[in-house]
């Protein structure tokens, strides 16, 4: 497949696109909604600004001195941490919310696409399949994994994210997880010394981060790198590739063009954008995405 694919969860109950608009979306999460930014919402609103104020349980403000941290402000009963759960087929996932000074939420909804895809995959290639999720942030990949029957290799270099996934994990009543807190480059390049291989390797990499040492993380700079090492990890004959991209800028294209030149051409493979609609059916990019199996 070479056409560029639209790609968006249908049928989860606990997540909704609500509106989209001014750079700014108001989303729910299970019983809550909350109100963040969101640089690609070029667009107007589409809901009166009173009716934003009269939904947001919590609304995510900038702090005027930092272009990443801020702070929510709270409608009275508001909990600071609570739960959603997502299905697909047999698999029962129930992972933790929170509100964080970078407005994230410890979700990436957008994703569940890809999860379904993971859990389909790892079902084929059977129990036991090893899979190496990198950047693994709260853990959604790595349990979709864990929930078809594969020995997950999760990598973050965050300590209290690991924790946060492995909460998930035991919520979700999952468990053959390796939890690693590491550099994500510096563990695959130790991994190509070990003679390592895996069946599925997961890559969601940010634009930029920090190693638990310091260590940079610059995409443009390292991500070559990265996916040489991994092309030497994944399984020749019958592995698969989930491979995501936020940085605004690159493109699903981008995205396969190195993946073909590291991993080779796959006659399975399938690329193109992760997007929820608002109520309004205002298309709201959030991602690009490719992926392969052999």
């Amino acid at each position: 497949m070479n056409h560029i694919e639209l790609l968006t969860p249908a049928g989860w109950t606990d997540y909704e696109l609500i509106d989209s608009g001014d750079f700014e979306k108001l989303e729910r999460f299970g019983r809550y909604v909350t109100a963040r930014p969101e640089p690609q919402a070029i667009w107007h609103k589409s809901l009166p600004e009173a009716e934003w104020r009269r939904l947001a349980d919590a609304t995510f403000r900038r702090d005027a001195r930092s272009e990443e941290r801020g702070e929510w402000q709270l409608r009275p009963g508001m909990p600071g941490q609570w739960w959603v759960e997502y299905g697909y087929k047999k698999m029962r996932l129930r992972m933790r919310l929170g509100l964080t000074s970078f407005k994230h939420v410890g979700l990436f909804p957008e994703q569940a696409g890809n999860w379904n895809y993971i859990y389909d995959r790892v079902s084929a290639l059977g129990p036991g399949a090893s899979v190496l999720n990198l950047f693994a942030y709260t853990g959604g990949a790595t349990l979709a994994a864990a929930a078809a029957g594969a020995a997950v290799t999760h990598v973050d270099s965050v300590k209290q994210v690991v924790s946060w996934a492995r909460g998930n994990m035991e919520a979700s009543g999952l468990a053959g997880v390796r939890w690693i807190v590491d550099d994500a480059l510096k563990f695959v390049r130790r991994e190509v010394k070990r003679g390592r291989r895996y069946d599925g390797i997961i890559l969601d990499p940010p634009a930029y981060g920090r190693g638990p040492d310091g260590e940079r993380w610059i995409l443009e700079q390292q991500i070559g790198e990265l996916l040489e090492a991994c092309a030497q990890l994944l399984d020749p004959e019958h592995g698969f590739l989930v491979f995501n991209l936020y940085s605004m800028g690159f493109s699903a294209v981008l995205a396969k063009g190195i993946a073909n030149q590291l991993f080779g051409p796959c006659d399975d493979e399938q690329m193109g954008e992760l997007y929820f609609p608002d109520r309004a059916g205002k298309a709201l990019p959030l991602g690009i995405y490719y992926r392969f199996s052999r």
